[in-house]
C-alpha cells in the first residue's frame, strides 16, 4: 500500500520543513511514503473562505483516484492516542486497498465535496494548529505508528 500526505501549499517554515523531512525519511523504511503538494490558489485574497474551500476542494478531488481511501485530518474527525492509532492503520493496511490519502486541506478547511469524498476524519487535538504544523506533528505519528506496529522502542507507555 502506498501512503500519501496531500497538501495545499507548500511548506514555508524551515524548521517545520525540516522536521517533515526528517520523518519522511525515517517513514520510507516502512511503507512507501509520498508526499504531494498542490500549489496554493493565486488570488485568494479575493476570495471568501467559503469559495477558496470550494476552489481548494476541486484541486483536492483531481488528485484522488476511485479506488483511494481519503483520510482528512480535521478538527471534527476521531481521536486517537498513538497505540490507537497504530492499530487503525493495522486494519488499512491489512484492507488490500491500494493506497491511503490523507489530506491536510488549507487554512479553512475542506468544501463539502472534499467531506463527502472521504472515508474517515482524524483530528490530532482539540486544540487548533497551523496547516503547516499539522504536517510534522502527522508525520510523526505516522512514524511512530509503524515503529509500535514493529514493536520498536521508540515509542514509550
Amino acid at each position: 500500500m502506498t501512503i500519501k500526505l496531500l497538501l495545499i501549499g507548500k511548506t514555508s517554515n524551515p524548521d517545520l520543513k525540516s522536521l517533515l523531512q526528517q520523518y519522511t525519511k525515517r517513514l520510507k523504511h516502512y511503507t512507501k511514503f509520498e508526499i504531494e503538494i498542490i500549489p496554493e490558489l493565486k488570488i485568494r485574497k479575493n476570495l471568501s473562505p467559503e469559495e477558496q474551500k470550494t476552489r481548494e476542494g476541486q484541486e483536492i478531488l483531481a488528485k484522488l483516484q476511485n479506488s483511494d481511501t481519503v483520510v482528512l485530518l480535521d478538527e471534527k474527525g476521531k481521536e486517537f492516542d498513538s497505540l490507537h492509532f497504530s492499530k487503525w492503520l493495522q486494519k488499512q493496511l491489512n484492507s488490500g486497498k491500494k493506497q491511503l490519502v490523507f489530506v491536510v486541506g488549507g487554512p479553512y478547511g475542506f468544501s463539502p465535496a472534499v467531506y463527502h469524498k472521504a472515508s474517515f476524519k482524524i483530528a490530532l487535538s482539540k486544540m487548533t494548529f497551523s496547516h503547516e504544523m499539522i504536517r510534522p506533528f502527522f508525520t510523526e505519528q505516522l512514524y511512530r505508528a509503524f515503529t509500535i506496529l514493529q514493536n520498536e522502542p521508540y515509542h514509550h507507555q
